[in-house]
């Protein structure tokens, strides 16, 4: 049997109830037990925000020429301490149109393995 050594609370973000869930973690850094969640989906948002938070990157990025700008996400959730290189990457990202709705934008943003794409079509 592992024992607890640490608890991290968060507030859980997969619904709109907002449980209160709490992490207790073993003595190697892993996760030991996850409590409080009401479905499963909170208690694997739970594990893995206590271990390696992640986060989608949205944006809005001009495009020469075009007095409307095109909006942009990752495809995946990049790791939580990336996003300000990633947020960097994306505005060094100068784009001319015109751009096309889930055109790949990025390919790798900073060797992440997550790709940039528009989510909206601009001349």
């Amino acid at each position: 049997m592992q024992f607890a050594t640490d608890v991290a609370v968060f507030t859980c973000i997969r619904c709109p109830l907002g449980c209160p869930v709490e992490v207790s973690f073993a003595e190697d850094g892993t996760v030991a037990e996850v409590s409080g969640h009401t479905c499963k989906r909170g208690a694997e948002y739970a594990a893995q925000e206590a271990v390696s938070p992640e986060r989608m990157v949205t944006a809005v990025l001009p495009v020469a020429g075009c007095l409307e700008p095109v909006s942009v996400k990752t495809s995946q959730p990049v790791p939580k301490g990336r996003m300000a290189d990633v947020l960097a990457a994306l505005s060094a990202l100068r784009l001319e149109g015109p751009v096309s709705a889930g055109a790949v934008l990025i390919e790798d943003v900073c060797r992440t393995g997550v790709a940039v794409i528009a989510t909206k079509s601009v001349p």
